[in-house]
């Protein structure tokens, strides 16, 4: 009896609002669109980005005449490694996504590409961080359901809320943990993953989510 309550809560969350998959590229949406129009805020007034001072530092510099190239390629990777972390552990960390990947990286890679005006005009920048918000989330959705997503659980959301780049390094046994948790294949990847990472002297944390992701794609979870 208790089994078939928790399957009909499951389904009803599955169809809330606040828990459905196709309302999660919406509120990724949102996000963005503010975030990116921060970005505006601070090209055109120099003030109003949504960053720490360091990392908006390295837009400024560009800004001044010395390439826009760290900065893109620091916010392009924490893009990159948190569009992988939101997929596997089932949350989406909002500081190095959105704020540093598209808050900072997508502009200093379209001011370097000599595209100015998604940054110099308000509207634009509201609608390309809109829709730059909806591909993530969409792909993060995409991503998840090839992969441990396909089972119903969050597999250490929990244990991700609120950590930051500080406590990361503490998690790859915690994520090796979840993605063992969701099937053999997947915690295998996610061992050797996290041993080639130890080897390269790298977070083992990057390498767990990468290779819970490569086998997972190739072994997905049936339910």
């Amino acid at each position: 009896m208790s089994e078939n309550i928790n399957i009909t809560n499951s389904e009803k969350n599955m169809k809330n609002f606040w828990y459905a998959d196709w309302s999660f590229p919406i509120f990724v949406s949102l996000l963005s669109a503010g975030v990116f129009a921060g970005t505006h805020m601070y090209y055109v007034y120099h003030i109003g980005a949504f960053n720490d001072v360091a990392i908006v530092a390295m837009l400024q510099a560009g800004m001044e005449g010395a390439g826009y190239g760290a900065a893109a390629a620091f916010g392009a990777s924490f893009l990159f490694a948190r569009i992988l972390e939101g997929s596997l552990v089932g949350i989406l960390d909002i500081g190095g996504s959105i704020q540093t990947g598209l808050g900072i990286g997508v502009p200093a890679l379209l001011l370097g590409a000599g595209i100015t005006a998604p940054i110099e005009s308000f509207v634009l920048s509201l609608l390309t961080g809109a829709l730059l918000g909806i591909i993530i989330g969409y792909v993060i959705i995409g991503l998840r359901k090839f992969t441990v997503g396909r089972s119903n659980s969050t597999f250490g959301a929990d244990i991700m809320m609120g950590a930051g780049n500080s406590s990361g390094r503490f998690l790859g046994p915690l994520i090796i943990i979840s993605a063992a948790s969701a099937s053999i294949p997947v915690g295998i990847g996610s061992i050797i993953g996290a041993a080639l990472f130890y080897a390269w002297k790298k977070p083992i944390a990057g390498g767990a989510i990468l290779g819970a992701m490569i086998l997972g794609a190739f072994f997905p979870i049936e339910l």
